[in-house]
């Protein structure tokens, strides 16, 4: 079985169309998206049509939430931003709202969650200690999924930051970001994953796309616009 496995599209068409053409040749026998779908400058509704034709929501992100919350509970910023997008989408997909905050795959042995099973907002890898965090221990990790006995693969998104673990049989997975990059590299990112034997192998994919063509979309339409071109074209939010 071979599972690709992308999140954290935030409405980039551009790295989008990028990654699906380098799945569509990796062939896999499933697509699977963890969430944070359109939350973004570079047309969302472009990405939001791709999504829905081959890489439909999975799981729940944390930005997805704000097109289900009250729009008098969001910020000034937060509610300009959604109000671009429902102008975009032509209104909040219905299928936001149906979306699980975790989700099993490959008879219960692959589970999948945006930041982590409690919480979309949450990141499995770390760990909250008053008003600041550490990376998370392995024990930590593994209690945090005890409700799912049958997992061997643990896969999230949400801190844009690849990483893996192994620890109890468990192996945590975390796939990186299709757009807003943290590491200067804006390659988007992705992962295959592959059983054999009864084994899980894990290939972190990375895939170049026409960054200059997002940010300049992001520029000319959206309402934050100079700020997403910039974490387009440095790949590295600051």
């Amino acid at each position: 079985m071979r599972l690709a496995i992308l999140g954290d599209v935030h409405g980039n068409r551009f790295a989008l169309e990028a990654v699906l053409a380098d799945i569509r040749e990796a062939a896999p026998d499933a697509v699977l998206n963890l969430g944070d779908t359109v939350w973004g400058g570079a047309d969302p509704a472009g990405a939001w049509a791709l999504q829905t034709r081959e890489a439909p929501p999975t799981v729940r992100g944390n930005t997805d939430e704000f097109l289900l919350t009250d729009p008098a509970e969001l910020d000034p910023g937060t509610r300009a931003n959604r109000e671009f997008l429902e102008r975009e989408l032509g209104g909040v997909p219905p299928e936001l709202a149906r979306l699980p905050v975790t989700a099993t795959v490959a008879d219960g042995e692959v589970l999948l969650t945006h930041g982590s099973p409690a919480s979309p907002w949450d990141a499995l890898f770390q760990t909250r200690e008053g008003d600041s965090s550490r990376p998370a221990r392995p024990g930590e990790m593994l209690e945090r999924v005890s409700a799912w006995p049958a997992s061997r693969v643990v896969v999230v998104g949400h801190t844009h930051r690849e990483g893996i673990v192994s620890h109890g049989g468990v192996t945590f997975v975390n796939a990186g970001a299709v757009s807003r990059q943290m590491h200067g590299d804006p390659a988007a990112r992705w992962v295959l994953l592959e059983r054999r034997a009864g084994l899980w192998d894990v290939t972190f994919r990375r895939t170049g796309y026409d960054v200059e063509a997002a940010a300049s979309w992001a520029e000319a339409h959206a309402p934050n616009g100079a700020q997403e071109a910039r974490l387009l074209r440095t790949g590295r939010r600051e």
